[in-house]
């Protein structure tokens, strides 16, 4: 039997963004959190790298925001990089209040003004800024936060719940456009669940597994960015899709991103024969921001018709490796891989969506009510190429921007009542999960092949065809039968493939992420990619 429950406010998604939007609320307020699996299966519990931030004094936010603005390619938005990035310490200063055991340094005397904890540097950043925690920061951020979470009585944390699609009053055929809420399967009983909320908030993440190799764990659907499309939201810059230039090659690795700060303490990147080569590319070596990297080591794999290169920092010592990388180290031995004594095999995979949902600083959307924090959203924050480390910071920036304008609107809001419960009377269960996982696999191959690191406009086409017939085929299947997780994922998936092929075709130039045979120069201005769903002019 499928349930109706009402909370003032629901946030979809279980990362870093929508738990520190959980804590920043009064405990007044009733909260449901909603992961789709187990709560650690998000990406933020993957990241290994750290969170940037001002910290240091002979750092400063100027240095940031001009680091940042040069990464993005011409396409950020200065006020989003100025307001995250002056915001950056008070976000840490949080986290550290909050108990997260970032790595700390001994070898700075606070008395001389230096900083209490290690910081690292990573591509693109002029200073060292990256505070972190050993090089599995996003478990230490995860963990800290969820424990902090289960404290609050006022939130509830629900798993193996996966939203199924927003119910607005438009939907409803009510006057108004407001966000009521959501449908949500609880994959326990199989029922479709009724949630009714005065605020909804998406922090769903990225959309990465639409790419055949990521370093993204099975979540990473696009479920935010999908449903809020179909809801009547804007979405931005949906063709620049990072790829990390260095994902651990072999066959039992799935997803290991081996993080960029080894290149940060010097690894390099070789050729199968032992020959360096990110020189010839960039003065910055391997220290260039991610997309000139990922599309060097692209490069060098189709011409020598090689299946990956080496990352290599076994000329350092064996005791410094294993103390700044004990994550890395660990993983490479169990693949029989000892980094202290030889390279490691490594490919790029996607990695991170730097656009997604139109929001503002407060993180509100098109549609009242909603929100889009963390990799949902489209902030501005990241323009072309998202520098390293921003992206946590993005999600603490903003979920606390979005919990103080949930907090000035509550007298004004209130629950909304009367929502209609799902309709399943009309599907039948199916027994061709044979279709979704076939349709699956070729969505993500033919968006590798054809909308991967180089583009040209013959495979934007050849997908856009693709993607349109996969669309009429699930839409047809979703019509027809109950709806399970694996089904939900493909749909949402196969929308934002065609959002993003969609915003390809419309940049006729080359630029940051974006990089295109047929276009390879920059044009004269730069401008965002802003794709209306066909309700939102209604």
């Amino acid at each position: 039997m499928s349930q109706h429950v009402q909370h003032d406010v629901l946030i979809i998604g279980s990362g870093a963004a929508g738990l520190t939007l959980a804590l920043t609320l009064p405990p007044s307020l009733s909260v449901a959190v909603l992961s789709k699996g187990d709560l650690a299966n998000g990406s933020t519990y993957w990241a290994q790298g750290g969170v940037a931030a001002v910290l240091d004094d002979t750092d400063t936010v100027e240095s940031h925001v001009a680091d940042t603005l040069d990464a993005g390619g011409g396409l950020c938005r200065e006020d989003a990089v100025r307001f995250t990035v002056e915001h950056s310490r008070e976000a840490i200063q949080w986290l550290i209040e909050q108990g997260v055991p970032f790595t700390r340094d001994d070898e700075h005397d606070r008395e001389d003004g230096g900083f209490e904890f290690h910081l690292t540097r990573e591509g693109g950043h002029s200073h060292r800024r990256i505070i972190h925690a050993a090089d599995a920061t996003g478990a230490a951020i995860f963990n800290t936060l969820l424990d902090q979470t289960r404290r609050r009585p006022n939130v509830e944390l629900l798993e193996q719940r996966v939203a199924v699609d927003l119910i607005t009053e438009r939907k409803l055929g009510r006057p108004g456009q407001r966000c009521l809420g959501a449908y949500v399967l609880n994959r326990a009983t199989g029922e479709v669940d009724t949630f009714q909320a005065r605020f909804v908030i998406l922090a769903t993440g990225g959309a990465a597994k639409v790419y055949l190799y990521t370093s993204n764990p099975d979540g990473a659907c696009g479920d935010g960015i999908a449903m809020a499309w179909r809801a009547g939201c804007r979405v931005g810059n949906l063709e620049f899709n990072q790829f990390h230039p260095t994902c651990l090659y072999h066959p039992q690795a799935k997803s290991f991103l081996v993080t960029e700060a080894l290149r940060g303490e010097g690894a390099t990147l070789k050729l199968p024969n032992g020959e360096r080569f990110m020189p010839r590319f960039d003065s910055r070596a391997e220290l260039a921001p991610r997309d000139i990297v990922a599309r060097a080591i692209d490069h060098e794999m189709k011409r020598l018709g090689v299946d990956c290169v080496y990352l290599d920092i076994s000329h350092k010592p064996a005791e410094f490796v294993k103390s700044h990388f004990p994550t890395v180290y660990e993983r490479c031995l169990s693949f029989g891989i000892d980094i202290t004594k030889e390279p490691m095999p490594v490919v790029p995979a996607a990695h991170y969506t730097c656009g997604g949902v139109v929001v503002d600083q407060r993180g509100c959307t098109d549609v009242p009510g909603l929100y889009a924090i963390g990799e949902t959203s489209f902030t501005g924050l990241h323009g072309a190429n998202r520098m390293a480390s921003n992206s946590l910071l993005e999600c603490f920036v903003y979920a606390q921007s979005a919990a103080a304008d949930i907090v000035a609107q509550l007298d004004d809001v209130a629950m909304p009542d009367d929502l209609p419960t799902w309709d399943a009377s009309q599907v039948t269960d199916s027994d061709e999960d044979v279709i979704i996982a076939h349709n699956w696999d070729e969505l993500r191959r033919f968006m590798w092949d054809y909308v991967g690191i180089v583009r040209t406009n013959k495979r934007l086409q050849r997908a856009q065809h693709r993607v349109r017939l996969l669309l009429d085929e699930i839409d047809e299947f979703y019509s027809n039968y109950k709806v399970s997780r694996d089904l939900i994922e493909l749909r949402n998936l196969a929308q934002v493939a065609e959002l993003m092929i969609n915003s390809a075709m419309q940049r006729r130039e080359s630029r940051g992420l974006h990089y295109t045979l047929d276009y390879p120069d920059l044009l004269p201005e730069a401008k965002d990619t802003i794709l209306q769903p066909p309700t939102y002019a209604d």
